[in-house]
């Protein structure tokens, strides 16, 4: 296969699952910040429940195609053995206050865009300019310092990666293809006993497809980059959906074009848009909305900013670490679902109790 073939394929098919999920997540309203503060604010956990049957989906089908022999998710960025366990923690919870102040993460964002949300043009402008900051620019330097002196190297204690399986067996003394089924069997239990214990949840077609397809396009990520277009002399990095990085670097695209190609992330990113458009056209959804007044504006940019710190810190967002990191069974990735959690209710709860509660509730109103 050609290299050009291969990039032809990596995008194409990124584009693909893009469009699925943009059309889904505009259809129904899919939204883990929204699902956050449905649940502190009303009670209301479906929306929250679908972000997490999602995760429950991606990571029973990417253990499944990696058991199988299919795919090798070592070679994905989420399982090296250097565990940014502070990054992961402090970056998750950063990302999580800042997706609060925006009103949605960056998948949301990206839906808005597409169903003609100006703020959310102006949100993924900055999130993808201080993304990049971080990553490769301004803040880069210090953002290497961090994680050199905070990072543990797994491999010096032995280790292969940060698989929970893998870690499980060595504490438990069992071997590791036994550990890495007993860590798939319980974690996707417990998360699917979350989801479906809740009767509401149950009776939510909505929020049941969502979580359902989220799931499957990450599962379909993983095919596109690690089945249909490997290529032992052309290699594509295994990646699945992820959006902060990917937004940056759709940027440098639209500025570089003729120095720079689509990879598997920036067609997501580009799939998202368009298939949110189609589907908010199809619904007469679409609507040009723009920032209500100042403060609006400055909760979006900040907002923006913390998400682009936030993400690369991370390692991801809501989707990149949340439902693709987390169905490698990453430590790091558990690490920072969690934090992205604790960050998104700490927002909520700031919200509530200060002057931006009615705009947040207007969120949660409009979607």
């Amino acid at each position: 296969m050609s290299g050009l073939a291969t990039a032809t394929i990596v995008g194409v098919g990124g584009f693909a699952v893009g469009l699925v999920f943009g059309a889904t997540a505009q259809r129904t309203n899919f939204c883990t910040m929204g699902g956050i503060a449905d649940r502190v604010l009303m009670g209301d956990g479906r929306r929250l429940r679908a972000w997490v049957l999602a995760t429950a989906v991606a990571t029973i089908g990417a253990q499944l195609l990696s058991f199988s022999g299919r795919i090798d998710l070592h070679h994905a960025i989420y399982l090296t053995s250097n565990l940014g366990w502070c990054g992961a923690l402090i970056g998750g919870l950063v990302f999580g206050f800042g997706m609060t102040l925006t009103g949605g993460c960056p998948s949301r964002t990206l839906v808005r865009l597409g169903a003609g949300n100006l703020k959310s043009l102006v949100v993924v402008l900055v999130l993808g300019i201080v993304a990049y900051m971080t990553l490769r620019g301004l803040i880069a330097p210090a953002r290497i310092s961090f994680e050199g002196a905070a990072n543990v190297d797994l491999a010096t204690h032995g280790f292969r990666s940060q698989s929970i399986g893998e870690l499980a067996a060595a504490m438990l003394g069992i071997g590791e293809d036994t550990a890495r089924v007993g860590a798939v069997i319980v974690v996707a239990a417990a998360l699917l006993l979350f989801c479906f214990k809740d009767a509401s949840f149950r009776r939510s077609p909505a929020n049941l497809s969502a979580g359902v397809v989220i799931g499957l396009t990450v599962i379909a990520g993983w095919v596109v980059t690690g089945i249909i277009a490997f290529d032992e002399f052309e290699p594509v990095p295994l990646a699945s959906v992820t959006l902060v990085a990917p937004v940056a670097d759709a940027l440098q695209y639209l500025m570089t074009y003729t120095g720079a190609t689509i990879n598997f992330g920036v067609a997501v990113v580009g799939g998202i848009i368009v298939g949110s458009f189609l589907m908010a056209v199809a619904t007469d959804a679409f609507r040009v909305e723009s920032f209500a007044d100042r403060d609006d504006l400055v909760r979006h940019l900040v907002g923006a900013a913390l998400m682009g710190i936030g993400g690369v810190f991370a390692l991801g967002c809501t989707i990149g670490q949340g439902v693709t990191g987390m169905s490698t069974l990453a430590l790091g990735s558990i690490i920072a679902w969690l934090s992205i959690i604790g960050g998104g209710y700490v927002g909520v709860k700031y919200l509530e109790g200060g002057s931006f509660a009615g705009a947040l509730r207007a969120t949660l109103i409009h979607g």
